[in-house]
């Protein structure tokens, strides 16, 4: 299937901003978007930093969950772009007693370790203090919250669809080889699927981050408003350095606490790596991540350099020319795929890992789907048979192009504002 994008620039959208009018938005997350090290926070931060750009007034209720919990005074001054933020904490740490409990239950685990009397009790005493244009949910497990805005608020009740989150339990099942564990996967995800399409026309507008997610919650049933309104990059913040001080080795950087992470970079390390550093005997592997488990730590594998947790996610993908993303579970858009490219460098992925970004293979990234086509793709690039810096410019080009955020952060305003404009904005207004 052909999918035709048109180039816009942020300058040529700018002068179209004075239809967008001022805008109150309450921007409801399930985790603090910060700091910048997972795709989540990414999304969150440069959307909402773009709206307030636009004019908006933007105001943030986060949980502050005990498994990625923020000191909000440790916050950067530069971090400012919300008019109020307000934090609940949360633990939603995994409880074997409460996991257990579930399995008696009806309701999805997944969902229920976000579902925080601390959280609605604010969320009222916001609701009954401001008249919010539109309150935008980040991600599904903010949906058990739709009935207390409802009732508090009748302002447009957004559901901004990181994933289609059943999915990737449906992916991450089917890589499962220990049987007990494949049937408790299977268990938890028939529930979390059951809730996903049981509030699917519970919010007013869908705001799917690919047009692939856009057809897929349609044929599951979705039947209001929605648009694709994909991941933007503050593209600024991705400066390239000269390649003569890149090293030719090649990186992975995510969340290793993510199954799908994990999952892929095992498999890259037991089925790739072994072939890979025998026919590159110098060639190294860096390997970067917040919550890596300390039994990875441990392996001893031939020029494999674990940093774990670093500081600055852009200034590790600096350093290096290739960056692999083995990925063969998830759903929605991979960012860490985008940062990589912005800055230039050589993206190999798997086919499901460029799920929902258009770019075109050998072109702006290399796919590869089994071992032997990742060490012929790293192969290629190291022995000049593929441009790597050729690759680089062509990917750096095309995140310009296609995901700005700004851009993205203004044909989404201004389907806020004919939405807030439309009286009757519940029907018949689904946008392919």
């Amino acid at each position: 299937m052909c999918f035709l994008f048109l180039k816009v620039t942020f300058a040529s959208l700018l002068v179209r901003t004075d239809s967008c009018s001022f805008m109150k938005i309450l921007q409801l997350c399930k985790k603090f978007p910060y700091p910048l090290k997972d795709g989540e926070s990414i999304a969150v931060t440069y959307l909402s930093n773009a709206l307030h750009n636009l004019g908006c007034e933007i105001s943030l209720l986060s949980m502050n969950t005990s498994k990625h919990y923020m000191e909000i005074s440790d916050l950067p001054s530069d971090f400012n772009h919300y008019k109020e933020i307000h934090v609940t904490a949360l633990d939603n740490s995994i409880k074997t007693l409460d996991a257990f409990k579930n399995l008696f239950s009806s309701d999805s685990y997944h969902v229920s370790r976000f579902i925080c009397p601390d959280f609605r009790n604010k969320l009222i005493e916001l609701l009954k203090k401001n008249k919010y244009d539109v309150v935008q949910l980040e991600t599904l497990y903010l949906a058990p919250y739709i009935d207390v805005i409802k009732q508090y608020s009748d302002a447009l009740i957004t559901m901004r669809a990181h994933n289609v989150e059943f999915e990737i339990w449906e992916r991450i099942t089917s890589n499962t080889k220990f049987l007990p564990k494949r049937w408790y996967l299977q268990y938890l995800t028939k529930k979390l699927k059951r809730f996903e399409l049981e509030h699917l026309n519970k919010y007013d507008y869908l705001v799917a981050v690919s047009e692939r997610d856009l057809r897929k919650f349609k044929n599951l049933g979705y039947k209001n408003g929605a648009m694709s309104s994909p991941i933007g990059l503050d593209m600024k913040n991705y400066t390239t350095i000269s390649t003569s001080t890149v090293s030719n080795d090649i990186c992975f950087i995510g969340a290793l606490d993510w199954i799908p992470n994990m999952e892929g970079l095992m498999w890259f390390v037991e089925n790739v790596w072994p072939e890979l550093n025998q026919k590159f005997p110098k060639l190294k592997f860096h390997i970067a991540g917040r919550n890596t488990p300390d039994s990875f730590k441990t392996l001893q594998l031939n020029n494999v350099i674990i940093h774990g947790e670093v500081p600055d996610a852009i200034e590790f993908m600096e350093k290096y020319s290739m960056m692999i993303v083995p990925l063969f579970s998830g759903s929605g858009m991979r960012v860490k795929i985008l940062e990589g490219m912005a800055l230039g460098k050589v993206v190999i992925t798997t086919t499901l890992g460029k799920e929902g970004i258009y770019a075109e293979n050998d072109t702006h990234l290399l796919v590869a789907d089994d071992p032997t086509a990742f060490i012929a793709q790293i192969s290629d690039v190291l022995s000049g048979a593929k441009d790597k810096n050729l690759i680089g410019k062509a990917a750096r080009t095309f995140v310009e192009d296609y995901y700005d955020h700004g851009v993205n952060a203004i044909k989404l305003l201004e389907k806020y504002k004919s939405l807030k404009d439309n009286p009757v904005y519940k029907k018949d207004n689904i946008q392919m």
